[in-house]
């Protein structure tokens, strides 16, 4: 057997059917579709899941729950695993790197040391999160347990974070800066309230002037007014004379 005498086994090619080619291929007529109807016609396309118009079976089984898209999802490696690294590979430190060779996790995977199980080996375990009572067994065993950084970071909470403790020597420093900014604010509102009485004064005499000239011009009208009535009396007085001596 050699490339020229290749074939494919018998049976494993076979020619398509031909639709709508007389009746005796037993697919003529209406080609294997039947009569009338939405599948009798060309391009019908039904959705997955389909069932005729009734309720489909995606709708009609209850739901519950929600998935949350904040969830971190951790690997988690247990107390007694790491005792038995500890046994077998004789191992001091462990992080992901070791236990990514020894099969325990994969590449992207976030770590987290659970607590089932003893240790009793001294090890120095870097992971991103622990629970607590692997923490404490750890450090029980005389060993580190060392949080590494990444999705787990604490948030800060809106109220804002607690106040330092300001030192004396800081207070101090504060206080003369204070005082320091204070002096020139008083200087200032001395002076805007010493400009403010000098300003009130100066009205004040402004004011007594403008009485005192309206009294001397109405003395000076009412004096004109009782000259030009005295004039007037006199003029009246030897006309009344001349009219007398002309009645006698």
């Amino acid at each position: 057997m050699d490339l020229s005498n290749l074939k494919p086994a018998k049976g494993a090619i076979s020619q398509n059917q031909r639709l709508g080619r007389g009746q005796g291929s037993t697919k003529g007529g209406t080609a294997g579709r039947g009569h009338k109807g939405q599948k009798s016609r060309s391009g019908y396309s039904q959705k997955f899941g389909f069932e005729g118009g009734q309720q489909p079976i995606q709708t009609r089984v209850p739901k519950f729950g929600f998935k949350n898209i904040n969830r971190i999802e951790y690997k988690g490696v247990n107390l007694d695993t790491l005792q038995m690294l500890a046994d077998n590979k004789k191992i001091k430190k462990v992080d992901r790197e070791v236990l990514r060779e020894n099969g325990l996790v994969s590449k992207h995977d976030l770590v987290k040391i659970l607590g089932r199980g003893e240790l009793s080996a001294k090890l120095e375990i870097t992971a991103h999160a622990f629970s607590k009572s692997a923490k404490e067994a750890i450090e029980k065993a005389g060993g580190k347990a060392i949080e590494l950084p990444g999705k787990r970071e604490k948030k800060v909470k809106k109220g804002g974070s607690k106040k330092k403790p300001v030192t004396t020597a800081k207070k101090a420093e504060e206080e003369t800066v204070t005082e320091e900014e204070t002096k020139p604010k008083e200087e200032a509102k001395a002076d805007t309230t010493t400009d403010h009485s000098d300003s009130s004064e100066a009205t004040a005499k402004e004011e007594e002037e403008a009485t005192g000239n309206d009294k001397n011009s109405t003395e000076e009208i009412e004096e004109s007014k009782a000259e030009e009535s005295s004039d007037n009396n006199k003029d009246a007085e030897p006309k009344e004379e001349v009219v007398e001596k002309a009645k006698a």
